[in-house]
C-alpha cells in the first residue's frame, strides 16, 4: 500500500490564504534555483521564447494555457522554467500547475509537502484519463490557469518516439473555455540532470529549449463538440494533432542544437 495522496488533492482544489503563502515560498525558493542551474551554471540557448511570454503575460483574461512538451530529465520541471523572468517563475500566480508521479514525488509527508506547494499535482501513472490529477487539471484551466503537461506520461530515457498519453486530449476537450495550447522542445536537460546516479546536477551543458506555434485547435475542438463526438474518440483525435506538431518540432529542434555543438 503506498502513501495516502487523498488530503493532497483536497487542499490544491481549495487552496487557503496561508496555502498561497506557503506556495510562494516554494516556488520563489525552486525559481531562483532553476534559473540558476539553467542560466547561470549552464549555456541555455531559448529560440522564440516571445511566444511563451506572450501566453503567460497576455493572454484574455479566464482563458487558459496549456504548455506540452518532451520529458527527458527530472529536473525538466521545474529547470526549464529557469528561462523565465523573475516575476513569472518566482511568482505562484503565475507559474504554472504541473502534474507529477505521485510513486516519485509524494511518497511520505514532507515530500508530498513541498511538491504540494510547488504546485504538482500527483498523478498516479498506468490509472488511465479518469483520475483525480486529470480531473484538477481540467479545474484549473476552468479557472483560466497554466497548467503544463508531459504527454510522453514518463522521462523519455531512449528518447524513442512515443504514442502520447490521451490525458492531454480530456484536459482540452473538458476544459470550459478552449486554452492556448502551446508546444516545446527542448535538447540537453537530460545532460544537466543525467537519468543515471547519482543523479547530481551538472553545469557547463548546452541546453536547447524551442517554443513552437500555439496549436489552433479551437474551431476543431468546437466542431468536435457540435457534432457532440464521444469524449474517448475526441480525445484520442486532439492528442493526435499535438503528437504531429511534437513530430515536426522535434526535428527542428534537434537541429538547431546540433548547430551548438
Amino acid at each position: 500500500m503506498g502513501y495516502n495522496i487523498d488530503w493532497i488533492f483536497q487542499r490544491l482544489r481549495y487552496p487557503s490564504g496561508l496555502w498561497y503563502i506557503a506556495s510562494q515560498i516554494a516556488i520563489t525558493a525552486v525559481g531562483l534555483l532553476a534559473k540558476f542551474v539553467l542560466v547561470f551554471l549552464n549555456k541555455t540557448t531559448v529560440y522564440n521564447k516571445e511566444r511563451l511570454l506572450n501566453v503567460i503575460a497576455k493572454r484574455p483574461a479566464g482563458v487558459p494555457l496549456v504548455t506540452v512538451s518532451n520529458h527527458h530529465s527530472c529536473f525538466d520541471d521545474p529547470g526549464l522554467w529557469g528561462v523565465l523572468p523573475v516575476k513569472y517563475v518566482c511568482n505562484t500566480f503565475r507559474i504554472r500547475w504541473s502534474m507529477a508521479a505521485h510513486d516519485i514525488c509524494f511518497t511520505n509527508t514532507l515530500h508530498s509537502t513541498f511538491f504540494m506547494y510547488g504546485k504538482c499535482i500527483p498523478v498516479v501513472r498506468g490509472s488511465g484519463v479518469y483520475q483525480h490529477a486529470i480531473d484538477l487539471c481540467i479545474q484549473k484551466c476552468a479557472l483560466g490557469h497554466w497548467v503544463h503537461v508531459f504527454p510522453e506520461g514518463k522521462v523519455n530515457m531512449t528518447k524513442e518516439e512515443m504514442r502520447l498519453k490521451w490525458g492531454v486530449g480530456r484536459i482540452i476537450y473538458e476544459s470550459p473555455r478552449i486554452p492556448i495550447i502551446l508546444p516545446m522542445w527542448h535538447e540537453g536537460m537530460d545532460e544537466v540532470l543525467p537519468n543515471i546516479e547519482p543523479y547530481i546536477l551538472n553545469w557547463g551543458k548546452k541546453v536547447t529549449l524551442n517554443i513552437g506555434q500555439p496549436i489552433d485547435l479551437h474551431d476543431f475542438i468546437q466542431d468536435l463538440k457540435d457534432r457532440k463526438v464521444p469524449e474517448p474518440e475526441a480525445r484520442k483525435l486532439i492528442t493526435d494533432k499535438i503528437q504531429d506538431v511534437f513530430h515536426h518540432l522535434r526535428k527542428e529542434t534537434e537541429e538547431l542544437h546540433k548547430k551548438r555543438l
